[in-house]
């Protein structure tokens, strides 16, 4: 048990006394332990384990940990003989980091531990005698209590490991452990039910692995499904730190603007499905600036307008680079038009009103509502209602009103966490006054409306090069806040010295 600490080894230890001690009157003699269905229903556990350990087989299948079979055997045997039921399987079951010994000890304790007050929690309520006779629906309540006792004693003692052995503080330990193990063991219980009642009929166990075959099926559909769901979020993952560190003047603005999209999108009432995806398209809507040279992200100095055509490329670069994602679904679109404006005078195509996507009118709205309320090393925060006057102030013209209303209302409700996202202590270039950044021209009137076309500037493999260019108005009001990731001298709007 090296690199164990002490305060975990004496909690493994403590529960493995636990675990004998409740299983050792099957071993005694004149117990009347029902060995054969007992040996049974170890071999189908130790079997349901097997193949995770496996390379191959573990890969196409999943890990086991068939906890029917578990519960199956809290209806069928004696307290006592269920605790001895997960023993040889969770002695063989595999473990992903060492020390191996020491961890299935723990995990062989604590199922049996589970398996024992599960069968008692049955017993108590005449779980065997409705299995036995089939007994409906008055055969639920016992199943129902067996995988509560289950899912109760092995969330304790869980939270219990996580206490000893991480540096968990303990009020921490058991945050959120129960609410996301019970529905998985009503589903098992329900299966144990089946089992155990096919077991008892007239065609004996072998009826009861009719249960197991379609169990096995959902977990491995279960497991397969987490798997991908892992891929998917450590592809953002990856996208988002690359972003970070070539600009980390904005660190953490992705994954806000990702939770501002979907506060937004919740009010609007899109399901979870769509959630997800709008989420991705708030994470990675800057994902264009790996495209954009560093020296023009990080210049200290004004920009010249051949580096703010080069900074108005990043949706574009952006579509490029996730283009082939194919999860991403409708956050590939968001990510390419989050900084047209409502007016028409935004790019990378100039689109106005409801030809703007609608993932892209949400993750423009939370885009510009992070970069007011956020310290950067050239500007302070804005307090949060400021920053909602600002949108609402811009919105039908630079925002969809919609949109804004929606964040009002998740604001409201919610709240709104701010966070540094740089080195407040750093001081300003010189010459720059407090609030603005070096390549801002002095704050414009708001209502001013100067026009000039904007060069075409070269696009990326993929877009329509030969399309007029959008012409570029100078506006006021969002537009004096600093883009997302573009560091000291940037323009979040097209107005007061551009967007980026």
């Amino acid at each position: 048990m090296v690199g164990i600490p002490v305060a975990a080894r004496a909690y493994v230890a403590g529960t493995a006394v636990c675990a004998v001690a409740c299983a050792l009157p099957a071993l005694t003699p004149g117990a009347g332990t029902p060995w054969r269905p007992l040996a049974l229903l170890a071999t189908l556990y130790a079997v349901s384990e097997w193949p995770a350990r496996s390379p191959l087989l573990g890969r196409a299948l999943g890990a086991g940990s068939f906890l029917p079979v578990l519960l199956a055997a809290a209806l069928l045997l004696p307290p006592a003989a269920a605790a001895l039921v997960a023993v040889p399987g969770a002695l063989i079951s595999p473990v992903e980091h060492g020390p191996a010994l020491p961890r299935r000890i723990w995990r062989a304790a604590r199922l049996a531990l589970a398996a024992w007050t599960a069968a008692h929690a049955a017993a108590l309520l005449g779980g065997p005698a409705a299995v036995a006779t089939s007994h409906f629906p008055y055969a639920l309540l016992p199943a129902g209590a067996a995988a509560l006792a289950f899912c109760l004693v092995g969330t304790a003692l869980d939270g219990g490991i996580l206490a000893a052995a991480e540096p968990v503080p303990p009020r921490h330990a058991w945050h959120g452990l129960l609410s996301r193990s019970l529905a998985p063991h009503a589903v098992h219980g329900l299966a144990g039910l089946m089992m155990a009642v096919l077991w008892r009929s007239p065609y004996g166990w072998p009826a009861a692995l009719c249960v197991l075959l379609p169990m096995y099926l959902s977990c491995w559909m279960y497991a397969q499904y987490h798997r991908e769901h892992a891929a998917h979020q450590a592809t953002i993952r990856a996208l988002v730190q690359a972003v970070d560190i070539k600009d980390a003047y904005t660190r953490g603005h992705s994954e806000r603007v990702g939770r501002a999209s979907v506060l937004i999108a919740r009010e609007l009432g899109m399901d979870d499905s769509r959630l997800d995806v709008i989420r991705f398209a708030g994470i990675l809507h800057d994902v264009g600036k790996l495209g954009v040279p560093t020296r023009v992200l990080r210049k200290d100095g004004p920009l010249t307008p051949e580096e703010r055509r080069v900074i108005e490329l990043h949706p574009e670069y952006g579509h490029e680079i996730v283009r082939g994602i194919g999860f991403l679904g409708e956050a590939r679109a968001a990510i390419l038009h989050h900084h047209e404006r409502m007016d028409g005078s935004g790019y990378p195509y100039g689109l106005s009103g409801d030809r703007i996507p609608e993932a892209a009118r949400v993750v423009a709205v939370a885009d510009a509502f992070d970069a007011m309320t956020s310290t950067r090393s050239y500007r302070r925060a804005r307090p949060v209602a400021t920053a909602v006057a600002e949108l609402e102030r811009c919105a039908g013209r630079q925002f969809d009103p919609r949109m804004v209303r929606a964040l009002v209302r998740a604001l409201d409700r919610h709240g709104w966490r701010t966070a540094v996202t740089a080195d407040e202590t750093a001081p300003a270039p010189p010459g720059t006054a407090a609030g603005t950044s070096p390549a801002d021209p002095p704050p414009a009137d708001a209502d001013a409306d100067t026009t000039a076309p904007r060069p075409e500037a070269a696009r990326p493999a993929g877009t329509d090069a030969t399309r007029p260019a959008a012409p570029a108005r100078e506006r006021g009001g969002v537009a004096a806040v600093r883009g997302p990731g573009t560091g000291p001298g940037r323009g979040h709007g097209r107005a007061r010295g551009g967007a980026r």
